[in-house]
Protein backbone atom coordinates (compact mmCIF):
# COMPACT_ATOMS: atom_id res chain seq x y z
CA UNK A 1 0.00 0.00 0.00
CA UNK A 2 1.24 3.23 -0.60
CA UNK A 3 1.49 5.58 2.21
CA UNK A 4 -0.06 9.11 1.81
CA UNK A 5 2.37 10.71 4.03
CA UNK A 6 5.37 9.67 1.51
CA UNK A 7 3.02 10.89 -1.31
CA UNK A 8 3.30 14.37 0.70
CA UNK A 9 6.91 14.09 1.35
CA UNK A 10 7.23 13.38 -2.96
CA UNK A 11 5.36 16.25 -3.91
CA UNK A 12 7.56 18.35 -1.36
CA UNK A 13 10.64 17.31 -3.37
CA UNK A 14 9.22 18.16 -6.72
CA UNK A 15 7.98 21.01 -5.73
CA UNK A 16 11.21 22.21 -4.46
CA UNK A 17 13.57 20.47 -6.28
CA UNK A 18 15.98 19.12 -3.89
CA UNK A 19 15.76 16.58 -0.86
CA UNK A 20 17.51 19.13 1.46
CA UNK A 21 15.27 22.44 0.52
CA UNK A 22 11.79 20.25 0.76
CA UNK A 23 13.18 18.78 4.77
CA UNK A 24 13.49 22.21 5.58
CA UNK A 25 9.80 22.88 4.35
CA UNK A 26 8.82 19.93 5.99
CA UNK A 27 10.66 20.28 9.11
CA UNK A 28 12.65 17.24 8.83
CA UNK A 29 16.14 16.19 8.24
CA UNK A 30 17.57 14.97 4.66
CA UNK A 31 18.26 11.96 6.06
CA UNK A 32 14.41 11.58 7.01
CA UNK A 33 13.36 12.73 3.61
CA UNK A 34 15.63 10.24 1.48
CA UNK A 35 14.25 7.16 3.93
CA UNK A 36 10.66 7.88 3.04
CA UNK A 37 11.41 8.39 -0.54
CA UNK A 38 13.22 4.66 -0.27
CA UNK A 39 10.57 3.44 1.07
CA UNK A 40 7.98 4.71 -1.30
CA UNK A 41 10.16 3.50 -3.75
CA UNK A 42 10.67 -0.14 -2.51
CA UNK A 43 6.56 -0.24 -1.94
CA UNK A 44 5.56 0.97 -5.72
CA UNK A 45 8.95 -1.15 -6.72
CA UNK A 46 10.14 1.50 -9.02
CA UNK A 47 12.52 4.36 -8.52
CA UNK A 48 10.11 8.25 -7.99
CA UNK A 49 13.78 10.64 -7.90
CA UNK A 50 16.68 10.63 -9.04
CA UNK A 51 19.31 12.71 -7.47
CA UNK A 52 22.44 14.58 -9.51
CA UNK A 53 24.61 18.03 -8.73
CA UNK A 54 21.33 20.28 -10.57
CA UNK A 55 19.08 18.79 -7.71
CA UNK A 56 16.43 15.94 -7.75
CA UNK A 57 14.46 15.18 -11.63
CA UNK A 58 11.21 12.73 -10.92
CA UNK A 59 11.26 9.49 -13.03
CA UNK A 60 7.76 8.77 -14.65
CA UNK A 61 5.96 6.68 -11.69
CA UNK A 62 7.07 9.80 -9.72
CA UNK A 63 5.53 11.90 -11.85
CA UNK A 64 2.38 9.83 -12.09
CA UNK A 65 2.74 9.82 -8.13
CA UNK A 66 3.29 13.41 -7.76
CA UNK A 67 0.19 13.64 -9.75
CA UNK A 68 -2.07 11.69 -7.17
CA UNK A 69 -0.16 12.92 -4.77
CA UNK A 70 -1.64 16.64 -5.52
CA UNK A 71 -5.26 14.97 -6.64
CA UNK A 72 -5.54 13.50 -2.68
CA UNK A 73 -4.22 16.71 -1.43
CA UNK A 74 -7.46 18.36 -2.86
CA UNK A 75 -9.76 15.89 -2.37
CA UNK A 76 -8.74 15.86 1.45
CA UNK A 77 -8.48 19.83 1.49
CA UNK A 78 -11.85 19.86 0.22
CA UNK A 79 -13.57 16.93 2.48
CA UNK A 80 -11.93 19.47 4.96
CA UNK A 81 -13.90 22.56 3.37
CA UNK A 82 -17.34 20.70 2.62
CA UNK A 83 -17.01 19.54 6.79
CA UNK A 84 -16.73 23.28 7.73
CA UNK A 85 -19.15 24.18 5.65
CA UNK A 86 -21.97 21.49 7.15
CA UNK A 87 -20.91 23.25 10.20
CA UNK A 88 -21.43 26.77 9.28
CA UNK A 89 -24.24 29.04 10.21
CA UNK A 90 -24.34 30.27 6.95
CA UNK A 91 -23.22 28.28 3.76
CA UNK A 92 -20.25 29.71 1.72
CA UNK A 93 -18.76 30.47 -1.41
CA UNK A 94 -14.82 31.32 -2.53
CA UNK A 95 -14.25 32.35 -5.66
CA UNK A 96 -11.36 33.73 -7.50
CA UNK A 97 -10.95 35.88 -10.64
CA UNK A 98 -8.68 37.85 -12.71
CA UNK A 99 -8.42 41.62 -12.73
CA UNK A 100 -11.23 42.72 -15.85
CA UNK A 101 -12.79 39.46 -15.63
CA UNK A 102 -13.58 40.67 -11.96
CA UNK A 103 -14.62 44.02 -13.22
CA UNK A 104 -16.69 43.24 -16.32
CA UNK A 105 -18.25 39.84 -15.74
CA UNK A 106 -18.40 38.80 -12.23
CA UNK A 107 -20.64 41.66 -11.05
CA UNK A 108 -23.17 40.30 -13.13
CA UNK A 109 -23.29 36.87 -12.23
CA UNK A 110 -22.46 37.52 -8.48
CA UNK A 111 -25.57 40.17 -9.01
CA UNK A 112 -27.94 37.07 -10.58
CA UNK A 113 -26.34 34.61 -7.77
CA UNK A 114 -27.15 36.92 -4.74
CA UNK A 115 -30.59 37.05 -6.18
CA UNK A 116 -30.98 33.40 -6.19
CA UNK A 117 -28.97 31.91 -2.85
CA UNK A 118 -28.95 34.87 -1.02
CA UNK A 119 -28.37 33.24 2.08
CA UNK A 120 -24.93 31.99 0.79
CA UNK A 121 -21.77 33.82 2.37
CA UNK A 122 -19.38 34.76 -0.72
CA UNK A 123 -15.94 35.64 -0.72
CA UNK A 124 -14.05 37.32 -3.75
CA UNK A 125 -10.56 36.84 -4.03
CA UNK A 126 -8.41 38.62 -6.56
CA UNK A 127 -5.57 36.76 -8.66
CA UNK A 128 -4.06 35.91 -12.06
CA UNK A 129 -4.19 32.53 -13.52
CA UNK A 130 -0.95 31.23 -11.68
CA UNK A 131 -2.33 31.79 -8.71
CA UNK A 132 -6.02 31.30 -8.82
CA UNK A 133 -5.63 27.51 -10.31
CA UNK A 134 -3.35 26.47 -7.47
CA UNK A 135 -5.82 27.98 -5.38
CA UNK A 136 -8.43 26.14 -6.39
CA UNK A 137 -6.31 22.82 -6.22
CA UNK A 138 -5.40 23.43 -2.33
CA UNK A 139 -8.76 23.94 -1.78
CA UNK A 140 -8.32 28.28 -0.87
CA UNK A 141 -11.35 28.59 -3.58
CA UNK A 142 -14.44 27.27 -4.75
CA UNK A 143 -13.89 27.84 -8.49
CA UNK A 144 -11.55 30.29 -10.37
CA UNK A 145 -12.39 32.94 -12.96
CA UNK A 146 -9.72 32.82 -15.47
CA UNK A 147 -7.90 32.61 -18.98
CA UNK A 148 -5.44 31.61 -21.07
CA UNK A 149 -3.62 32.39 -23.72
CA UNK A 150 -3.00 30.44 -27.08
CA UNK A 151 -2.86 26.47 -26.57
CA UNK A 152 -4.42 24.07 -23.95
CA UNK A 153 -5.13 25.12 -20.06
CA UNK A 154 -2.22 23.96 -18.45
CA UNK A 155 -4.76 21.98 -15.77
CA UNK A 156 -2.92 19.91 -12.78
CA UNK A 157 -4.75 16.19 -12.44
CA UNK A 158 -8.05 16.76 -10.43
CA UNK A 159 -9.58 20.01 -12.38
CA UNK A 160 -12.11 20.91 -14.70
CA UNK A 161 -12.10 24.07 -16.96
CA UNK A 162 -15.16 25.09 -18.27
CA UNK A 163 -14.83 27.26 -21.27
CA UNK A 164 -17.11 31.11 -20.95
CA UNK A 165 -16.34 32.58 -23.84
CA UNK A 166 -13.37 34.33 -26.12
CA UNK A 167 -11.87 36.75 -25.85
CA UNK A 168 -10.32 38.64 -28.60
CA UNK A 169 -7.91 41.31 -28.59
CA UNK A 170 -7.60 45.06 -29.97
CA UNK A 171 -5.60 47.41 -30.94
CA UNK A 172 -5.87 50.44 -29.14
CA UNK A 173 -4.36 53.78 -30.23
CA UNK A 174 -4.57 57.59 -29.64
CA UNK A 175 -7.30 59.56 -31.04
CA UNK A 176 -4.68 61.38 -33.30
CA UNK A 177 -2.50 58.71 -34.66
CA UNK A 178 -2.35 58.21 -38.31
CA UNK A 179 -3.97 54.83 -38.90
CA UNK A 180 -6.67 55.65 -36.26
CA UNK A 181 -9.32 56.03 -39.18
CA UNK A 182 -8.89 52.30 -40.16
CA UNK A 183 -11.26 49.61 -39.91
CA UNK A 184 -8.32 47.02 -38.91
CA UNK A 185 -4.54 46.72 -39.15
CA UNK A 186 -2.15 44.12 -39.35
CA UNK A 187 0.31 44.02 -36.63
CA UNK A 188 2.70 44.64 -39.07
CA UNK A 189 1.75 48.55 -39.82
CA UNK A 190 2.72 48.83 -36.10
CA UNK A 191 6.47 48.12 -36.94
CA UNK A 192 7.54 51.24 -35.92
CA UNK A 193 5.39 51.56 -32.81
CA UNK A 194 6.31 51.71 -29.23
CA UNK A 195 3.89 49.33 -27.10
CA UNK A 196 2.15 49.26 -24.17
CA UNK A 197 1.56 46.04 -22.36
CA UNK A 198 -1.87 45.65 -20.11
CA UNK A 199 -0.31 42.37 -18.71
CA UNK A 200 2.87 41.18 -18.35
CA UNK A 201 1.83 37.90 -19.30
CA UNK A 202 1.49 39.14 -22.99
CA UNK A 203 4.92 40.32 -23.44
CA UNK A 204 6.06 36.77 -24.76
CA UNK A 205 2.41 36.38 -26.25
CA UNK A 206 3.06 39.78 -28.36
CA UNK A 207 6.82 39.13 -28.58
CA UNK A 208 5.44 36.05 -30.98
CA UNK A 209 2.89 37.80 -32.85
CA UNK A 210 5.38 40.56 -33.78
CA UNK A 211 7.41 38.06 -35.35
CA UNK A 212 5.36 36.69 -37.44
CA UNK A 213 4.70 39.67 -38.55
CA UNK A 214 7.89 40.17 -39.05
CA UNK A 215 9.48 42.75 -36.71
CA UNK A 216 10.81 42.96 -33.14
CA UNK A 217 8.39 44.47 -30.81
CA UNK A 218 9.86 47.98 -29.08
CA UNK A 219 8.36 48.51 -25.43
CA UNK A 220 7.69 51.41 -23.80
CA UNK A 221 6.15 51.23 -20.72
CA UNK A 222 4.82 47.97 -18.56
CA UNK A 223 2.09 47.85 -16.86
CA UNK A 224 -0.23 45.64 -14.84
CA UNK A 225 -3.36 46.76 -15.59
CA UNK A 226 -4.88 46.92 -18.86
CA UNK A 227 -7.19 50.38 -17.77
CA UNK A 228 -4.20 51.69 -16.68
CA UNK A 229 -2.35 51.22 -20.05
CA UNK A 230 -4.94 52.73 -22.04
CA UNK A 231 -4.54 55.48 -20.43
CA UNK A 232 -1.26 55.49 -20.77
CA UNK A 233 -2.24 55.22 -25.01
CA UNK A 234 -4.29 58.37 -24.51
CA UNK A 235 -1.36 60.20 -23.57
CA UNK A 236 0.49 59.37 -26.50
CA UNK A 237 3.07 56.83 -24.75
CA UNK A 238 2.37 54.53 -27.33
CA UNK A 239 -0.17 51.82 -29.08
CA UNK A 240 -1.66 48.84 -26.47
CA UNK A 241 -3.42 45.51 -27.34
CA UNK A 242 -6.30 44.80 -25.72
CA UNK A 243 -8.93 42.08 -24.51
CA UNK A 244 -12.17 42.79 -25.30
CA UNK A 245 -13.50 42.29 -21.77
CA UNK A 246 -10.98 45.31 -20.54
CA UNK A 247 -11.69 47.72 -23.01
CA UNK A 248 -12.49 50.94 -21.55
CA UNK A 249 -12.66 53.48 -24.76
CA UNK A 250 -12.89 57.23 -24.52
CA UNK A 251 -12.56 60.05 -26.70
CA UNK A 252 -9.24 60.04 -26.99
CA UNK A 253 -8.42 56.64 -27.91
CA UNK A 254 -9.53 54.67 -31.09
CA UNK A 255 -9.70 50.82 -30.48
CA UNK A 256 -9.17 48.54 -34.26
CA UNK A 257 -9.91 45.13 -35.32
CA UNK A 258 -6.81 43.30 -35.47
CA UNK A 259 -6.73 41.32 -39.01
CA UNK A 260 -5.68 37.56 -38.65
CA UNK A 261 -4.11 35.91 -36.78
CA UNK A 262 -6.13 38.05 -34.52
CA UNK A 263 -4.97 36.56 -30.99
CA UNK A 264 -7.58 36.23 -28.09
CA UNK A 265 -7.75 35.24 -24.60
CA UNK A 266 -9.90 32.00 -23.71
CA UNK A 267 -11.81 32.98 -20.17
CA UNK A 268 -12.72 29.72 -18.15
CA UNK A 269 -14.08 28.48 -14.82
CA UNK A 270 -11.92 25.76 -13.53
CA UNK A 271 -13.30 23.90 -10.45
CA UNK A 272 -12.13 20.87 -8.80
CA UNK A 273 -12.66 17.49 -10.22
CA UNK A 274 -14.60 16.18 -6.89
CA UNK A 275 -17.39 13.04 -5.98
CA UNK A 276 -19.38 15.79 -4.02
CA UNK A 277 -19.16 18.83 -6.28
CA UNK A 278 -19.45 22.32 -3.73
CA UNK A 279 -23.31 22.82 -3.70
CA UNK A 280 -23.21 26.31 -5.21
CA UNK A 281 -20.07 26.53 -7.43
CA UNK A 282 -22.32 24.75 -10.38
CA UNK A 283 -24.50 27.96 -9.82
CA UNK A 284 -21.93 30.27 -10.24
CA UNK A 285 -20.97 29.01 -12.81
CA UNK A 286 -23.78 28.95 -14.63
CA UNK A 287 -24.57 32.76 -13.77
CA UNK A 288 -20.60 33.28 -15.20
CA UNK A 289 -21.68 31.98 -18.44
CA UNK A 290 -24.80 33.96 -18.71
CA UNK A 291 -22.81 37.03 -17.53
CA UNK A 292 -20.19 36.01 -20.81
CA UNK A 293 -22.87 35.73 -23.70
CA UNK A 294 -24.40 39.25 -22.83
Amino acid sequence: MIDVQRLRILRAVAEHGSFNRAARALLLTPSAVSQHIASLERSVGHPVAVRSTRGVTLTEPGRLLVEAAETISAELDQVRRAIDRLTAERPRLTVATFTSGGRRLLPPALARFVAAHPDVELTVREAEPEDAVPMVRDGAADLALTYHFDGPLPLRAGLDWTPLADDPLWLVLPREHRLAGRASLGLAELAEERWVLGCLKTEAFLHRYAGLAGFDLRVAASTTDYFFAQTLVAAGVGVSLVPDVSLAPEASLAVVRIEPPRPARHIGVVTPRLRRPHPYAGALTAALAAAAER
